[in-house]
């Protein structure tokens, strides 16, 4: 290569083009990065100060104050009738429940969604933010996760993240107490049959006392709540000593918020539970099969399990489930003792603070009761005793029944 001038020439020039167009890349660069963060701080800005924390969704088909698939949900039906009469409105067969004193049944959006946060903040200054990402990451954005989960798993009220999801759980997840449930099979059963064959309520019934009937498109389906959405029954609990004991003696019993019921539950020959959502994936719903003839099934997500006398079922029930009996007449009803237990994958901290956010009657408003303060449900276990007849409270309980 020979050296002149006019090559040098030729040489710092194309150089300084180079550096120019460097120049305008790095300036390009820089801009789309420079808008990128802008679009982030506006999309973080816009989450933490709408819809979840100032509770701007909207309620959609099979929310709270909504009903899945024309069906209303296992924990809350019967609870409509009280001081102001019958509330319930009967569409199509089916039961829809108005009651205020039902928490599924509250009216979803923006003051309900301002509860949540509040409770869940005024735990956190009471205690402590520690463990706490989970629950704030659920009730900071619980519109998105209710409006966007898949339709084989939506619950209807709160919605946990990231915990693992399966229609079926196996028995050892919670093997103490479902070993415990089992064991207690005889006395179960032998309760059972005590409380089901006692004489009607009242003339014109078929049921014996504190036993609702649900609404089912065909057949029958009979409740015998012992605990319904975190709340005792007194009388019913008075005539289940053995029952309640065993409640007492669970370490993972959902005893303490809207999330926990406990019950006796009668499918007779022919009857179906049609397809529903249960309220949350913070729980394991346990079936321990008392009385099991053939042709039942129970079908979770999409997969049919069948009941055993004398073993549990763990089931998350925030999956789309039904049940239903084909057997004839002579086969009887089927029977279930129905208990609601924690997630394994829920830790203790959380537990804590679900139980604190979700204590009956803390997300009430009314007659501006709202921040007021919410006396904490006794725990199950202060209520136990070691004789034979269970220390109950004096005080009356609503009546609830089931949904």
């Amino acid at each position: 290569m020979e050296w002149s001038l006019e090559s040098v020439r030729e040489m710092v020039a194309g150089g300084m083009q180079s550096i120019r167009e460097c120049e305008i890349c790095a300036f390009a660069i820089a801009m789309c990065v420079l808008l990128l963060f802008m679009w982030y701080c506006y999309r973080v800005g816009r989450e933490h100060g709408s819809s979840p924390l100032r509770g701007r969704y909207l309620a959609g088909p099979g929310r709270i104050g909504g009903v899945v698939g024309g069906f209303m949900s296992s924990d809350c039906r019967g609870r409509g009738k009280g001081k102001h009469g019958s509330m319930l409105e009967e569409q199509n067969g089916f039961a829809f429940c108005q009651s205020s004193e039902c928490f599924r049944c509250t009216s979803a959006g923006e003051s309900l969604n301002q509860r949540l946060y509040h409770s869940l903040q005024d735990y956190a200054k009471r205690y402590t933010w520690s463990g706490m990402g989970r629950v704030h990451k659920g009730v900071r954005d619980q519109g998105r996760y209710l409006n966007s989960r898949p339709t084989i798993q939506r619950p209807e009220v709160f919605f946990l993240p990231d915990l693992p999801s399966a229609p079926f759980f196996s028995r050892e997840v919670q093997r103490h107490d479902v070993e415990l449930l089992e064991q207690s099979f005889p006395a179960l059963l032998a309760e059972f049959e005590s409380i089901y064959h006692q004489p009607p309520a009242r003339s014109g019934s078929s049921l014996p006392p504190g036993w609702k009937a649900n609404s089912t498109p065909r057949g029958q389906w009979w409740t015998y709540y012992l605990v319904n959405q975190g709340t005792p029954l007194v009388l019913n609990v008075r005539r289940c000593p053995r029952a309640w004991r065993v409640l007492g003696q669970l370490r993972t019993f959902i005893a303490n918020n809207v999330f926990g019921n406990a019950c006796f539950s009668v499918l007779t020959p022919g009857a179906l539970i049609t397809e529903h959502y249960g309220p949350t994936n913070v729980r394991l719903r346990c079936h321990l099969g008392l009385r099991v003839p053939s042709s039942c099934e129970l079908v979770v997500g999409g997969e049919p399990q069948c009941w055993s006398e004398g073993s549990c079922l763990l089931f998350d029930d925030s999956f789309l489930h039904r049940a239903f009996h084909e057997g004839g007449a002579e086969d009887g009803p089927r029977v279930v003792f129905m208990v609601d237990l924690w997630h394994p994958n829920v830790a203790a901290a959380e537990r804590q603070a679900l139980d604190y956010i979700f204590t009956p009657g803390r997300l009430e408003d009314k007659e501006g009761n709202q921040g007021k303060e919410f006396p904490t449900q006794i725990s199950i276990l202060h209520w136990v005793s070691p004789v034979d007849s269970p220390k109950v409270p004096s005080t009356t309980s609503t009546d609830g029944g089931t949904c």
